[in-house]
C-alpha cells in the first residue's frame, strides 16, 4: 500500500489538477505514480515533460528505451514499471522470448549485438554509474552520440522513477496504459 496518498484531481494542488485534468482531457492514463507525483505541482509539470520528450521526441529507438526500461525494472525490483512497461515493449517490436530472457540476457541467443550493448551499457549505469571503456566502446559502435545521451537520460529517468516507486511504495496501477499512444494520450 503506497505510503503517500495518490492525490485525486479534487484535492490536488490547483496546478497539479491542472496537469491530472489535462492529461484526462487528452484521452491519456493518470496513473497512480502522477498522482503520487502531484503532492509538488512543480516537479509533476517537469516530470511529465521530460517523459514526453523521452517516449515521443527523441532519435534513440523505442525498441533500446524499452531493453532499457526492462532492465532497469529488474536491477531495481520495479514491479510497477515492468506491469507498465511489458505491453509497450510488445508494441515496439521486443518479442517474448526477449522478455523471457532478459533477465540473464548476456547467455541468451534472443538478443542481436546491439541490444546487448544497450543492455550491457544500461547495467553499468544504472548499478555503478559509470560504464566501463570497454562496454562504452561497444554501444559507440551501435548509437550515434546523441542516441548515447539519450539512452543514459533514458537510463537516469527510469532510474529515478523507480526511486520515487520504490521508498513511496506507490502501488501497481490495476491496468497497464498498455501503449505510449494510450500513456500519452494520442489518437
Amino acid at each position: 500500500m503506497t505510503r503517500v496518498r495518490m492525490l485525486q484531481n479534487e484535492e490536488a494542488p490547483l496546478e497539479s489538477r491542472e496537469l491530472l485534468e489535462k492529461i484526462e482531457k487528452n484521452g491519456a492514463e493518470v496513473l497512480n505514480l502522477y498522482r503520487t507525483i502531484a503532492h509538488s505541482p512543480s516537479t509533476l509539470s517537469s516530470f511529465l515533460k521530460l517523459g514526453n520528450v523521452l517516449l515521443d521526441q527523441t532519435e534513440l529507438s523505442p525498441k533500446f528505451r524499452e531493453l532499457a526500461i526492462l532492465r532497469i525494472a529488474i536491477l531495481m525490483g520495479s514491479e510497477y514499471e515492468w506491469e507498465q512497461h511489458v505491453p509497450i515493449a510488445l508494441e515496439v517490436g521486443i518479442n517474448q522470448e526477449q522478455i523471457d530472457d532478459i533477465h540473464e540476457w548476456p547467455e541468451s541467443d534472443n538478443f542481436d549485438k546491439a541490444e546487448k550493448a544497450v543492455l550491457a551499457y544500461t547495467d553499468q549505469v544504472t548499478l555503478n554509474i559509470k560504464a566501463s571503456d570497454r562496454v562504452f566502446r561497444s554501444i559507440r559502435k551501435h548509437l550515434s552520440e546523441r542516441s548515447i545521451v539519450e539512452l543514459t537520460i533514458t537510463i537516469g529517468y527510469w532510474g529515478m522513477i523507480a526511486r520515487v516507486l520504490g521508498p513511496l511504495e506507490v502501488d501497481v496501477d490495476k491496468q497497464s496504459a498498455g501503449s505510449i499512444k494510450k500513456l500519452m494520450g494520442k489518437k
